[in-house]
């Protein structure tokens, strides 16, 4: 992509308000327009400077455009598809930021604009949302899927893949109905299972919410995902829902497959479920930010005794380390330590726990 990049949006949540960022980091001298729902977001947006020309709708504005996302809910970018293609330069790249694509692939190819559409994918986000919370470096290290069709010019392939990975994303090229099989068992039942197990426990807990107290570790961890978005993981499950029931069924057999070793006291099987998952997640990569972006943490072992988080926050704080979060653990049956620290990126993480040792401190990393 050339410096005098023009690119347009079409909605600015954390998404696209993170892509507008990491385009004016990466090439400062980019012109970026963007059509917002909220008027709100679009003077918030020329406020913080992430954008330069904010509009109402999409207008002839938009022929200027380089390349277009789209970053609002799924049904709404194939909405705007039919709005945009009258200003389409023939150069340009049509993108959009969903979590499925069959169903926008499918509404391209019926509009004519395969020649422009490529579907973009950055395997991203965090559990917050809207612009205020996007970040220039939130696609960093994360797979950028792209899903071009059968009629997309090479040309525009190699260029879109070339501006994933100057804005630092790891680009992946899929077909679209791969993409949306791999996102249901990766992405999509995860968050479908983690709803639904703190559901679970918020119906079963005791009367006296035991359950809720205790809840730290391990659960924490697997249930972290069910804090995104309600809005947007209802249209992500209801258009992708025939892989999501597929990868669904299977999991369920599984479960029962669990049950019936349980049923039986079949210590041999339940230890292969355990060693298997463990062998296969401990070849999984980690280095891609993912759907949520990782947490670097570390747990570390103190006395209780008067003034000792302050001692360790100064030693810390001393050789400049910045602390997202820091918290006791009252629940140890899953964490090796009493105290949980956690940390904005991973050289802030690796810098603290030799900083920590040598003060000897007990440090487990995470």
């Amino acid at each position: 992509m050339e410096d005098q990049l023009t690119a347009g949006f079409i909605a600015l949540g954390l998404m696209g308000g993170s892509i507008a960022k990491a385009l004016k980091h990466t090439y400062p001298d980019a012109r970026i327009m963007a059509c917002t729902r909220r008027r709100e977001t679009a003077e918030y947006a020329l406020r913080e400077h992430i954008i330069d020309e904010a509009y109402d709708e999409v207008c002839a504005e938009f022929s200027r455009c380089d390349i277009i996302f789209l970053c609002a809910p799924v049904e709404v970018n194939i909405a705007y598809l039919a709005k945009l293609k009258p200003f389409l330069k023939e150069s340009c790249i049509l993108t959009d930021v969903g979590s499925t694509k069959t169903d926008i692939h499918k509404e391209a190819e019926r509009l004519g604009l395969d020649p422009w559409f490529i579907g973009g994918h950055p395997m991203a986000g965090s559990e917050k949302t809207g612009i205020e919370n996007s970040q220039w470096y939130l696609i960093e290290n994360a797979y950028y899927i792209l899903t071009p069709s059968e009629h997309t010019p090479p040309e525009k392939t190699a260029r879109y893949r070339e501006l994933a990975a100057a804005l630092k994303a790891i680009p992946l090229i899929l077909d679209y109905r791969e993409h949306d099989y791999v996102t249901a068992a990766i992405s999509h039942l995860p968050h479908i299972i983690a709803s639904t197990l703190v559901n679970l426990v918020h119906d079963s807990d005791t009367p006296g919410e035991t359950m809720r107290t205790i809840a730290a570790g391990g659960f924490k961890d697997i249930t972290r995902i069910a804090s995104s978005s309600p809005d947007m993981w209802e249209q992500i499950c209801t258009t992708n829902a025939e892989n999501i029931i597929s990868v669904l069924d299977a999991y369920a057999e599984s479960l029962q497959r669990v049950r019936g070793q349980l049923l039986a006291r079949d210590g041999g099987a339940i230890h292969r479920l355990f060693e298997d998952s463990r062998s296969y997640r401990s070849t999984f990569a980690d280095h891609s930010a993912g759907p949520l972006k990782k947490a670097y943490m570390l747990y570390c072992d103190m006395v209780d005794e008067a003034g000792g988080i302050a001692a360790l926050a100064t030693i810390l704080a001393s050789s400049g380390i910045s602390l997202r979060n820091i918290g006791i653990v009252h629940n140890r049956e899953f964490e090796e330590a009493v105290l949980r620290v956690e940390f904005y990126d991973e050289d802030s993480l690796k810098k603290s726990v030799e900083l920590l040792r040598k003060y000897r401190y007990t440090v487990y990393e995470r």
